[in-house]
């Protein structure tokens, strides 16, 4: 027999808990606070079967800096697209990359995909499950090997540790 857990969703019950109290904009009401916790605590058990399991999280280090190597990623990347925006385009030499992905957690490929999209200059434009290829796109590229092993290196690598996969 299953053992019944009380939040199967702890960050959504946190979620819908605080998302009630900002929408009634009132926090000195007992009622609120009853019936946003009655939220908290029905509407996770009532989704949760629609929602995947949580993959564990192998190193909450390596998360720490997947993250922020993706916001500083994200301002130089906004930097350097915005210094080719304003220079001579004639040089630019966009491509797409094709790669095998060593992850084989669908979180993580997510994440992977995510943090290339979100780095300006680069976007992942697919993914083919059966071959494990990521096709990503780059403004501007002079080496497609050395592309792939950045990726690999910042992103992968990281994503690897945190999935333990």
């Amino acid at each position: 027999m299953a053992k019944k857990v009380w939040l199967p969703h702890p960050l959504l019950s946190l979620v819908l808990l605080a998302g009630w109290l900002l929408l009634v904009d009132d926090f000195t009401l007992v009622g609120h606070w009853v019936f946003a916790a009655v939220l908290a605590l029905c509407i996770p058990h009532l989704i949760g079967h629609w929602w995947p399991p949580l993959p564990r999280i192998a190193d909450w280090q390596a998360l720490a800096v997947f993250v922020g190597r993706s916001l500083t990623d994200i301002i130089m990347g906004n930097l350097q697209v915005a210094r080719m925006a304003l220079g001579s385009q004639t040089g630019l030499q966009p491509v797409f990359v094709r790669f095998e992905t060593r992850l084989d957690n669908d979180l993580a490929i997510f994440m992977l995909m995510s943090a290339i999209s979100l780095a300006p200059g680069s976007v992942s434009t697919r993914f083919d499950e059966e071959t494990r290829e990521v096709e990503v796109h780059a403004l501007h590229c002079t080496d497609e090997a050395e592309l792939v092993a950045e990726i690999r290196q910042r992103y992968e690598q990281l994503l690897q540790r945190v999935f333990a996969c």
